[in-house]
């Protein structure tokens, strides 16, 4: 990875720009919806390279019914008899959704391969399948968009630090992270490899410098946004009612229901 000797972007700067590019995700939203439009994103990298929260900004302000998260669990047993893309199949999106992976069908170009959770036959099969499927996806008429987040070694032991000793943070660490600390250059090698057999140019990687991670969201966003040919889409024109007049409705005594305790009360 490129080493950056730019400084950390300043919150301010970052917040208000962030704000901007929300807004703007917003009419890229309401434009898949009006279009039709199918739009997959998939983000990878390193354990804690900024996937999930890029992931998280991208999302918080659009609706989940357009706006689909996917981050799919460990295949079950049926599962690793089908065909390798089929479960990833499930999950692409019908007209008006978008479709972010968090980690995707790459699995088995990285930690499939690098653990030795996939044979080598699989790993290769998959090298020469994977083209073929993501060209399909795009003549099918799918915008497709794939980030890979690069974290240098040390911002990522210095993550897996703050992760451990942070309890609200302390589940996004797995003894498989852990792991990939003592295989950084297999997992850098496996990488490489990917690269060279998937970066199509009918669905380029797109490389985001992830060691400052408010540069990296702002970063991913406004090129997706950038390389997304969207349109703003007039708002349907909506006003607020007044109130109704009374017709007599009383509310039930109150304790007839079970309200919640007002912990607040007690701060």
């Amino acid at each position: 990875m490129a080493e950056s000797n730019a400084a950390e972007l300043p919150r301010k700067k970052y917040e208000k720009e962030l704000l901007r590019l929300q807004i703007e995700l917003a009419k890229l939203q309401e434009w898949v919806r009006a279009d039709g439009v199918r739009l997959v994103v998939v983000f990878e990298g390193r354990d804690a390279a900024g996937k999930g929260g890029t992931i998280k900004r991208v999302t918080e302000n659009l609706n989940p019914r357009i706006a689909r998260i996917v981050a799919l669990p460990k295949p079950t047993e049926r599962e690793r008899t089908q065909w390798y893309f089929q479960r990833y199949v499930e999950q692409l999106p019908a007209a008006g959704e978008i479709v972010l992976f968090d980690r995707s069908w790459y699995n088995r170009a990285g930690v499939e391969h690098v653990m030795g959770f996939c044979t080598k036959e699989e790993h290769r099969r998959f090298l020469h399948q994977c083209p073929i499927f993501e060209r399909m996806l795009v003549e099918d008429g799918i915008l497709l968009r794939k980030y890979w987040f690069s974290v240098s070694d040390a911002v990522q032991q210095e993550r897996f630090r703050r992760r451990l000793e942070d309890p609200l943070r302390r589940w996004k660490l797995s003894p498989m992270d852990l792991e990939s600390i003592t295989r950084w250059e297999a997992y850098s090698r496996a990488k490489d490899e990917m690269l060279v057999h998937t970066d199509i140019p009918e669905a380029p990687w797109y490389v985001v410098e992830s060691d400052d991670k408010r540069r990296a969201r702002l970063n991913m966003i406004a090129h997706l946004l950038d390389s997304v040919p969207y349109q703003e889409v007039a708002p349907p024109v909506l006003e607020l009612p007044g109130r109704p007049r009374r017709t007599g409705y009383e509310r039930p005594p109150r304790d007839l229901q079970t309200y919640v305790p007002d912990h607040a009360a007690r701060l």
